[in-house]
């Protein structure tokens, strides 16, 4: 079923103002009238993309934020980065200049003046 962009873009820009409508109006974190809200605005604007993208072949530079994502794909590569290393940390920040050979030299010379 094609949809004309435009259609699908009044009802995206109408989503928007039924949940901001319901943010402002909130009882409580869960309130069940946003909750409807939030997910009127996603189902609009996965249309608008679609119909966006079957009329032009484009698509938006947004993506939906999905609660299941968080629970079943977290990403645990990008969190091994996040933590805290201590043997990463370097107190020895004139070391930074020297090439291999100079590093050696001077790692000996601090181990021989017990440095």
């Amino acid at each position: 079923m094609s949809t004309d962009p435009r259609i699908a873009l009044d009802s995206l820009v109408s989503a928007l103002h039924e949940h901001l409508a319901a943010a402002s109006a909130k009882r409580s974190d869960s309130d069940p009238v946003l909750d409807a809200a939030y997910q009127t605005l996603a189902d609009s604007f996965e249309a608008y993309e679609d119909a966006l993208y079957e009329a032009t072949g484009e698509v938006t530079p947004l993506d939906l934020f999905d609660d299941d994502d968080d629970d079943e794909d977290s990403d645990d590569e990008n969190d091994e980065d996040d933590e805290f290393d201590p043997n990463e940390l370097s107190t020895d920040h004139d070391d930074d200049d020297l090439d291999d050979d100079e590093l050696l030299a001077a790692e000996g010379q601090r181990g021989s003046s017990g440095v």
